[in-house]
């Protein structure tokens, strides 16, 4: 599957959640371990679960692409969701701004996720 449709999938998912502040960050010319990380915000646990969830579920049975790792989903502060091109980390807003993962990959291209919703 290619790289900008994974995007959208994962972009659609945690937005039909209303997930919050959604950043995609273009790690290819700056990194080997990923291609992209899509960043978001969900007000709660039960919110940042409920977007892992919907995430997992529509590409699942949707698309039929199975997750390679997930991490950190029982305490749903900061939950990571590895599909290998793309790695999606959704966040409670204390934690995310805490991590600050956008200032740790400052180097990397930001993409405005509007560009992937409703395609």
């Amino acid at each position: 599957m290619e790289n900008r449709q994974l995007l959208k999938y994962i972009v659609n998912a945690a937005d039909d959640k209303k997930a919050q502040d959604l950043t995609i960050l273009d790690l290819r010319e700056v990194s080997s371990v990923t291609d992209y990380f899509v960043i978001c915000t969900g007000n709660s646990s039960t919110q940042t679960k409920a977007i892992s969830d919907n995430i997992e579920e529509k590409l699942e049975k949707e698309h039929n692409l199975r997750l390679l790792r997930r991490e950190g989903y029982r305490q749903g502060g900061w939950i990571l969701l590895d599909y290998g091109s793309v790695v999606v980390h959704i966040f409670k807003p204390e934690e995310r701004q805490f991590y600050n993962i956008e200032r740790l990959w400052g180097d990397a291209q930001v993409l405005k996720s509007v560009d992937f919703l409703g395609e």
